[in-house]
Protein backbone atom coordinates (compact mmCIF):
# COMPACT_ATOMS: atom_id res chain seq x y z
CA UNK A 1 0.00 0.00 0.00
CA UNK A 2 1.60 3.41 -0.75
CA UNK A 3 0.33 5.01 2.38
CA UNK A 4 2.47 2.47 4.05
CA UNK A 5 5.14 3.28 1.90
CA UNK A 6 5.30 6.93 2.71
CA UNK A 7 4.29 7.03 6.04
CA UNK A 8 4.43 3.89 7.94
CA UNK A 9 5.79 5.40 10.90
CA UNK A 10 3.29 7.65 11.07
CA UNK A 11 -0.65 6.53 11.13
CA UNK A 12 -1.85 9.78 12.03
CA UNK A 13 0.06 11.30 9.21
CA UNK A 14 -1.05 8.66 6.97
CA UNK A 15 -5.37 9.04 7.98
CA UNK A 16 -4.67 12.55 6.54
CA UNK A 17 -3.20 11.55 3.39
CA UNK A 18 -6.16 9.23 3.14
CA UNK A 19 -8.67 12.02 3.42
CA UNK A 20 -7.02 13.76 1.07
CA UNK A 21 -6.92 11.31 -1.90
CA UNK A 22 -10.75 11.11 -1.17
CA UNK A 23 -11.23 14.87 -1.33
CA UNK A 24 -8.89 14.66 -4.83
CA UNK A 25 -11.13 11.74 -5.82
CA UNK A 26 -14.19 13.84 -5.26
CA UNK A 27 -13.33 17.42 -6.41
CA UNK A 28 -11.92 15.17 -9.68
CA UNK A 29 -15.06 13.69 -10.50
CA UNK A 30 -16.95 17.08 -10.40
CA UNK A 31 -14.33 18.86 -12.24
CA UNK A 32 -14.63 16.67 -15.14
CA UNK A 33 -18.43 17.49 -15.28
CA UNK A 34 -17.57 20.77 -16.47
CA UNK A 35 -13.98 20.42 -18.14
CA UNK A 36 -14.73 21.13 -21.94
CA UNK A 37 -18.24 21.88 -21.39
CA UNK A 38 -19.50 25.04 -23.27
CA UNK A 39 -21.30 26.05 -20.10
CA UNK A 40 -18.55 25.98 -17.00
CA UNK A 41 -20.91 29.49 -15.35
CA UNK A 42 -18.44 31.61 -16.06
CA UNK A 43 -17.92 34.82 -13.55
CA UNK A 44 -15.47 37.54 -13.32
CA UNK A 45 -14.07 38.34 -9.77
CA UNK A 46 -11.95 41.52 -10.67
CA UNK A 47 -13.99 44.38 -11.77
CA UNK A 48 -10.25 46.23 -13.62
CA UNK A 49 -9.49 43.08 -15.11
CA UNK A 50 -9.66 39.08 -15.30
CA UNK A 51 -10.10 36.93 -12.67
CA UNK A 52 -12.35 34.18 -13.76
CA UNK A 53 -14.29 31.65 -11.67
CA UNK A 54 -16.85 28.87 -12.80
CA UNK A 55 -19.58 26.54 -11.48
CA UNK A 56 -16.55 24.10 -11.08
CA UNK A 57 -14.30 25.96 -8.50
CA UNK A 58 -17.60 26.88 -6.38
CA UNK A 59 -19.08 23.58 -6.64
CA UNK A 60 -15.90 21.69 -5.90
CA UNK A 61 -14.94 23.76 -2.55
CA UNK A 62 -18.22 23.58 -1.20
CA UNK A 63 -18.04 19.63 -1.57
CA UNK A 64 -14.65 19.11 0.02
CA UNK A 65 -15.47 21.71 3.07
CA UNK A 66 -18.50 18.86 3.68
CA UNK A 67 -16.41 16.79 3.26
CA UNK A 68 -13.96 17.96 6.26
CA UNK A 69 -16.82 18.74 8.26
CA UNK A 70 -17.86 15.40 8.62
CA UNK A 71 -14.19 13.77 8.43
CA UNK A 72 -11.94 16.31 10.56
CA UNK A 73 -13.93 18.68 12.10
CA UNK A 74 -11.90 20.22 14.24
CA UNK A 75 -9.43 21.73 11.72
CA UNK A 76 -9.51 24.21 9.79
CA UNK A 77 -9.31 25.09 6.15
CA UNK A 78 -7.95 28.07 4.01
CA UNK A 79 -9.14 27.34 0.18
CA UNK A 80 -10.04 30.28 -2.33
CA UNK A 81 -13.65 30.82 -3.00
CA UNK A 82 -14.26 31.21 0.67
CA UNK A 83 -14.36 32.36 3.81
CA UNK A 84 -11.54 30.37 6.15
CA UNK A 85 -12.60 28.41 8.67
CA UNK A 86 -10.17 28.56 11.73
CA UNK A 87 -9.45 25.72 13.10
CA UNK A 88 -9.26 23.35 17.06
CA UNK A 89 -6.70 21.18 16.31
CA UNK A 90 -3.07 21.95 14.72
CA UNK A 91 -3.98 21.59 11.50
CA UNK A 92 -5.44 23.11 8.57
CA UNK A 93 -6.31 22.15 5.06
CA UNK A 94 -5.09 24.46 2.25
CA UNK A 95 -7.54 23.87 -0.93
CA UNK A 96 -7.36 25.57 -4.42
CA UNK A 97 -10.18 23.76 -6.04
CA UNK A 98 -9.14 24.27 -9.68
CA UNK A 99 -5.74 26.01 -10.22
CA UNK A 100 -4.89 27.42 -13.62
CA UNK A 101 -8.98 28.19 -14.13
CA UNK A 102 -7.81 30.31 -17.32
CA UNK A 103 -6.27 26.98 -18.42
CA UNK A 104 -9.22 25.35 -17.42
CA UNK A 105 -11.71 27.53 -19.23
CA UNK A 106 -9.67 26.98 -22.93
CA UNK A 107 -9.28 23.31 -22.61
CA UNK A 108 -6.09 23.03 -21.47
CA UNK A 109 -5.29 19.97 -19.29
CA UNK A 110 -2.50 22.16 -17.17
CA UNK A 111 -4.92 22.57 -14.23
CA UNK A 112 -4.97 21.15 -11.27
CA UNK A 113 -6.70 20.15 -8.25
CA UNK A 114 -4.25 21.26 -4.72
CA UNK A 115 -4.35 20.23 -1.25
CA UNK A 116 -2.09 20.55 0.93
CA UNK A 117 -2.14 20.26 5.39
CA UNK A 118 0.19 22.76 7.43
CA UNK A 119 0.55 22.24 11.14
CA UNK A 120 0.79 26.02 11.56
CA UNK A 121 4.64 26.22 10.63
CA UNK A 122 4.97 23.33 8.28
CA UNK A 123 3.52 21.52 5.57
CA UNK A 124 2.55 18.09 5.94
CA UNK A 125 1.70 16.67 2.89
CA UNK A 126 1.09 18.42 -0.55
CA UNK A 127 -0.93 16.74 -3.64
CA UNK A 128 -1.50 18.25 -6.99
CA UNK A 129 -3.81 16.42 -9.16
CA UNK A 130 -4.82 16.43 -12.56
CA UNK A 131 -7.94 14.36 -12.75
CA UNK A 132 -8.50 14.82 -17.04
CA UNK A 133 -4.72 12.99 -17.29
CA UNK A 134 -5.32 10.75 -14.41
CA UNK A 135 -1.93 12.05 -12.92
CA UNK A 136 -1.95 12.34 -9.27
CA UNK A 137 1.35 13.85 -7.86
CA UNK A 138 1.48 13.41 -3.90
CA UNK A 139 3.92 13.64 -1.21
CA UNK A 140 4.92 13.70 2.46
CA UNK A 141 7.54 12.63 5.05
CA UNK A 142 10.38 13.15 2.54
CA UNK A 143 8.62 10.85 -0.23
CA UNK A 144 6.39 11.50 -3.42
CA UNK A 145 4.45 9.53 -5.58
CA UNK A 146 2.65 9.80 -8.85
CA UNK A 147 0.12 7.55 -9.82
CA UNK A 148 -1.30 7.10 -13.21
CA UNK A 149 -2.54 4.61 -14.98
CA UNK A 150 -2.99 2.30 -11.59
CA UNK A 151 0.67 2.16 -11.56
CA UNK A 152 2.28 4.33 -8.70
CA UNK A 153 6.12 5.11 -9.03
CA UNK A 154 8.30 7.34 -6.74
CA UNK A 155 9.18 10.59 -8.02
CA UNK A 156 12.35 12.61 -7.67
CA UNK A 157 13.31 16.07 -8.58
CA UNK A 158 16.41 15.69 -11.25
CA UNK A 159 20.16 16.72 -10.40
CA UNK A 160 20.89 20.41 -12.41
CA UNK A 161 24.40 21.91 -11.22
CA UNK A 162 23.83 25.50 -13.07
CA UNK A 163 21.59 27.96 -15.14
CA UNK A 164 22.99 27.31 -18.54
CA UNK A 165 21.67 23.35 -18.00
CA UNK A 166 18.16 24.01 -16.41
CA UNK A 167 14.41 24.25 -17.57
CA UNK A 168 13.11 27.10 -16.52
CA UNK A 169 8.87 27.04 -16.24
CA UNK A 170 6.23 30.32 -15.32
CA UNK A 171 2.42 30.74 -16.18
CA UNK A 172 2.26 33.88 -17.35
CA UNK A 173 5.17 35.83 -19.76
CA UNK A 174 4.64 38.85 -17.78
CA UNK A 175 5.53 37.46 -14.68
CA UNK A 176 4.25 40.46 -12.50
CA UNK A 177 5.31 43.48 -11.97
CA UNK A 178 7.86 45.32 -14.09
CA UNK A 179 10.74 44.82 -11.59
CA UNK A 180 9.35 41.02 -11.27
CA UNK A 181 9.15 40.67 -14.57
CA UNK A 182 12.75 41.94 -15.57
CA UNK A 183 14.03 39.97 -12.61
CA UNK A 184 12.43 37.02 -14.15
CA UNK A 185 14.53 37.53 -17.23
CA UNK A 186 17.80 37.89 -15.81
CA UNK A 187 17.07 34.41 -14.95
CA UNK A 188 15.92 33.26 -18.30
CA UNK A 189 18.29 34.67 -20.22
CA UNK A 190 20.91 32.71 -18.48
CA UNK A 191 18.63 28.73 -18.90
CA UNK A 192 19.04 26.92 -21.56
CA UNK A 193 14.81 27.01 -21.94
CA UNK A 194 11.74 28.88 -20.82
CA UNK A 195 8.32 27.82 -20.92
CA UNK A 196 5.08 29.15 -20.81
CA UNK A 197 1.28 28.84 -19.33
CA UNK A 198 1.86 25.36 -16.94
CA UNK A 199 0.09 26.92 -13.81
CA UNK A 200 0.60 23.90 -10.91
CA UNK A 201 1.70 20.97 -13.87
CA UNK A 202 4.82 22.76 -13.90
CA UNK A 203 5.30 21.88 -10.00
CA UNK A 204 4.31 18.38 -10.65
CA UNK A 205 6.86 18.32 -13.74
CA UNK A 206 9.57 19.61 -11.30
CA UNK A 207 8.60 17.31 -8.60
CA UNK A 208 9.37 14.63 -11.19
CA UNK A 209 12.29 15.61 -12.60
CA UNK A 210 11.60 16.70 -15.80
CA UNK A 211 12.09 20.60 -14.90
CA UNK A 212 14.39 22.46 -13.25
CA UNK A 213 13.06 25.85 -11.95
CA UNK A 214 9.67 27.51 -11.65
CA UNK A 215 9.46 31.02 -10.86
CA UNK A 216 6.11 33.13 -9.96
CA UNK A 217 5.16 36.30 -8.12
CA UNK A 218 2.01 37.18 -7.06
CA UNK A 219 0.97 33.59 -5.39
CA UNK A 220 -1.74 32.73 -2.40
CA UNK A 221 -1.08 30.19 -0.13
CA UNK A 222 -3.38 27.53 -1.64
CA UNK A 223 -1.59 28.04 -4.96
CA UNK A 224 1.61 27.12 -3.53
CA UNK A 225 1.05 25.18 -0.47
CA UNK A 226 0.09 21.90 -2.03
CA UNK A 227 2.48 22.02 -4.60
CA UNK A 228 5.29 22.61 -1.89
CA UNK A 229 4.53 19.72 -0.28
CA UNK A 230 4.97 17.31 -3.33
CA UNK A 231 8.36 19.17 -4.32
CA UNK A 232 10.19 18.95 -1.33
CA UNK A 233 9.16 15.07 -0.43
CA UNK A 234 10.74 14.89 -3.96
CA UNK A 235 14.18 16.68 -3.30
CA UNK A 236 13.43 19.43 -4.28
CA UNK A 237 13.24 23.71 -2.44
CA UNK A 238 11.23 26.06 -2.38
CA UNK A 239 11.32 29.63 -1.10
CA UNK A 240 10.57 33.03 -1.77
CA UNK A 241 13.33 35.35 -3.98
CA UNK A 242 15.39 36.42 -0.82
CA UNK A 243 15.12 32.18 0.37
CA UNK A 244 12.75 32.54 3.60
CA UNK A 245 9.79 30.00 3.61
CA UNK A 246 6.98 31.08 1.05
CA UNK A 247 3.83 29.59 2.73
CA UNK A 248 1.93 32.66 2.84
CA UNK A 249 2.33 33.16 -1.21
CA UNK A 250 3.90 36.01 -2.66
CA UNK A 251 7.12 35.68 -4.93
CA UNK A 252 8.12 31.61 -5.17
CA UNK A 253 11.12 30.05 -6.43
CA UNK A 254 10.92 26.50 -6.87
CA UNK A 255 14.20 24.28 -8.02
CA UNK A 256 15.00 20.40 -7.83
CA UNK A 257 18.69 21.19 -7.01
CA UNK A 258 19.97 23.40 -4.49
CA UNK A 259 23.24 24.50 -6.74
CA UNK A 260 20.80 26.00 -9.26
CA UNK A 261 18.33 27.05 -6.85
CA UNK A 262 21.28 29.18 -5.11
CA UNK A 263 22.27 30.66 -8.13
CA UNK A 264 18.73 31.82 -9.31
CA UNK A 265 18.11 33.09 -5.88
CA UNK A 266 21.29 35.09 -6.35
CA UNK A 267 20.44 36.50 -9.44
CA UNK A 268 16.53 37.67 -8.47
CA UNK A 269 17.89 38.99 -4.97
CA UNK A 270 19.76 41.43 -6.88
CA UNK A 271 17.38 42.15 -9.33
CA UNK A 272 14.89 43.55 -6.63
CA UNK A 273 17.57 44.45 -4.34
CA UNK A 274 16.02 46.98 -2.02
CA UNK A 275 12.45 46.69 -2.90
CA UNK A 276 10.08 44.43 0.22
CA UNK A 277 9.46 41.16 -0.78
CA UNK A 278 5.82 40.68 -1.50
CA UNK A 279 3.45 39.63 -4.35
CA UNK A 280 0.18 41.12 -5.67
CA UNK A 281 -2.63 40.38 -4.52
Amino acid sequence: MVLNQILDSDPNISGLLEIAHQLADTAGEIALRYFRCRDVGLANKDVTGFDPVTRADREIETRLRQLLGELRPDDGILAEEFEAKPGRSPYTWVIDPIDGTRSFISGTPVWGILIAVNDGGSIVLGMIDQPFTGERFFGSGGKAFLTHRGETTPQFTRRCRGLGDAVLFTTFPEVGTSVECEAFRAVSRRTRLTRYGMDCYAYALLAGGHIDLVIEAGLNAYDIQGPTGVIEAAGGIVTDWRGRPVLDGGRVLAAGDARVHALALEVLRSSVDGENQGGRA
